[in-house]
């Protein structure tokens, strides 16, 4: 036992060093905002594994780029490091760097971490807001894993808001469309929430049900670092059963390889939870240790939703052997209680969640929503303003488009070689695969139906390779309107067009990595029309639940 603490004492040493490593370059950055510091910041997060691929920016790259990419990476490795209130600043300043028009993955992306940092602060009107935006622009991308990971995101609010029945509405549908995705990653992570919804709603059954199939998948898929988490799940579900000791072990399990995996969040709620599992069994003063290290861990990282939870154990812990320590817990714990749950916060969730089922309504009926934006356009094109503003913006956009012209012109050269290198290259929808999508859409494919998918795949195989790839292109190489385009698509498929040509990229991804092993990430990424590597890792991961480099050395294990 003393050889475990001993162990993770040092692992804890060694991940404190290296984040004080980023820090340092993260503050450097700040000061110069060079491409030198940033560099040198996106490398020490490659050193650490935190990122996939090494990003490298050249010095011909725009201020406002570099510090898009560093300050969004900043609030996600602060969120990693569980400084909560640190990656908000820095997800708020990345915010406005992110053009909804240009890359609205990756403005969804800074609003979903803004949305779990404010979750951990217990902000939760605040939370919420940042998630509706996420989970409109996600619903908007067409693709179904970006809509499953915002759909837990406003899943996991409304459970820290006590509001489980809302949170479920969320979680059903979320597995629905992980289910779409095929990302056993994603749906582990979604099966977890969808135990504690149940378990919050006393069907402990279903619970247990969900909470066991999370563990399946992820010993299916080697997420071992995750394991311990689902196995706190399952703990509490226990609990609700009445099932003390097999919680209890399943805590004496999961609590150890919390604090290897410097897992300091997770680690603080099981210790709550082996904190209950005491006073269930009468055991108040082994309970004691456990509610004061969670409090401890919760007061320090600023979660007050968590840290109640603890007062209220040790409380309940001590007032018969300590009185007086009891009652200061409980101060502590009225505190929190009131600062966290007041009405407002209430009346703000509930806004959030009307709001939302009206815009998940208006975003189904595609035919109500095109009128409106038409009528909008007519309405714009009648102001003068909005002319000015959109001419302004117009030469804003040129200005950035001819910058981003001229750095990508001196990697022309290196694209077009492997392009024609691999341009032979095409990956179709085989037998299985379009049999699977005709029963997801309910439909028997006739052989017109298949012809016009090959045709459909081979114009978008053609477009990847050249680099030029998006729904409005395809439907006018297939002499189509983009409307004509969704209906075909999505009648035959289940799928929309954008989601219908990202399988197609990332299936071409993925044999590149496995039979083409002289690629680096960097290359399979601009022969599957990406422009940065960033975003094809968040893209890959997502689709088959491994970054590209662990998804080579899963190949070259087997």
């Amino acid at each position: 036992m003393k050889r475990l603490l001993w162990l993770s004492l040092v692992a804890m040493a060694a991940l404190c060093a290296e984040a004080q490593r980023v820090d340092n370059l993260l503050q450097q950055f700040d000061v110069k905002r060079d491409v030198v510091s940033a560099n040198a910041f996106f490398s020490q997060l490659k050193e650490e594994e935190f990122i996939d691929e090494a990003v490298v920016f050249s010095p011909k790259t725009p201020a406002d780029s570099l510090q898009q990419q560093v300050w969004y990476w900043a609030a996600e490795w602060l969120y990693h490091q569980q400084q909560y209130e640190r990656s908000v600043t820095y997800g708020q300043k990345a915010l406005p760097l992110f053009d909804v028009r240009l890359n609205p993955d990756g403005r969804a992306d800074c609003l979903n971490i803004l949305a779990l940092a404010y979750l951990r602060l217990t902000d939760f009107d605040t939370a919420a807001g940042y998630a509706q935006q996420c989970c409109k622009l996600d619903q908007q991308s067409g693709d179904p894993d970006r809509i499953s990971s915002s759909l837990n995101t406003l899943a996991g609010i409304y459970m820290a808001g006590h509001q489980p029945k809302e949170a479920e509405q969320y979680i059903l549908k979320g597995i629905e469309q992980a289910q779409l995705a095929d990302n056993p990653g994603r749906m582990a992570v979604l099966q977890g929430m969808a135990s504690e919804v149940y378990h919050s709603l006393g069907r402990n059954e279903e619970a247990l049900k969900y909470i066991d199939e999370a563990i399946r998948l992820e010993h299916q898929n080697g997420r071992s670092d995750r394991l311990p988490v689902r196995q706190a799940q399952r703990a509490s579900v226990l609990i609700g059963l009445n099932r003390y000791d097999e919680a209890e072990q399943t805590l004496s399990e999961a609590i150890p390889l919390l604090r290897q995996n410097g897992n300091v969040h997770s680690l603080g709620i099981a210790l709550n939870k082996m904190g209950s599992v005491m006073l269930c069994k009468q055991r108040k003063a082994e309970a004691v240790p456990f509610f004061s290290e969670a409090a401890d861990i919760f007061k320090r990282q600023g979660d007050p939703y968590n840290e109640v939870q603890s007062r209220r154990g040790l409380y309940d812990a001590l007032w018969e052997s300590n009185p007086d320590e009891a009652h200061r817990h409980h101060q502590r714990f009225d505190l929190l209680k009131d600062s966290i749950y007041d009405h407002t916060s209430a009346e703000m969730l509930s806004r959030y969640n009307a709001q939302f089922g009206n815009d998940w309504l208006l975003l189904e009926n595609r035919s109500e929503r095109q009128a409106k934006q038409r009528a909008i356009l007519v309405g714009a094109t009648a102001s003068l303003l909005l002319l000015l503003l959109v001419g302004g913006v117009w030469w804003v956009m040129r200005r950035r488009h001819q910058r981003q012209s001229r750095i990508n012109a001196s990697l022309s050269a290196d694209i077009e070689q492997l392009r024609e290198k691999y341009q032979q290259l095409h990956i179709s929808y085989d037998k299985a695969m379009l049999v699977q999508s005709a029963q997801s859409a309910e439909v028997t494919l006739t052989s017109a139906d298949r012809d016009f998918l090959e045709e459909a795949v081979s114009v978008v195989n053609e477009l990847i390779t050249l680099g030029q790839i998006d729904a409005a292109t395809v439907a006018q190489r297939l002499c189509m309107s983009p409307f004509q385009l969704r209906q075909r698509i999505t009648s035959l498929t289940g799928e929309t067009p954008q989601s219908f040509i990202q399988t197609l990229r990332m299936r071409r991804a993925r044999h590149l990595l496995a039979a083409h092993t002289e690629l680096n990430v960097t290359e399979v990424a601009m022969l599957c029309a990406y422009n940065d590597t960033p975003n094809f890792t968040r893209a890959f991961k997502r689709a088959f639940g491994l970054t590209p480099s662990q998804y080579v050395e899963q190949k070259r294990g087997e």
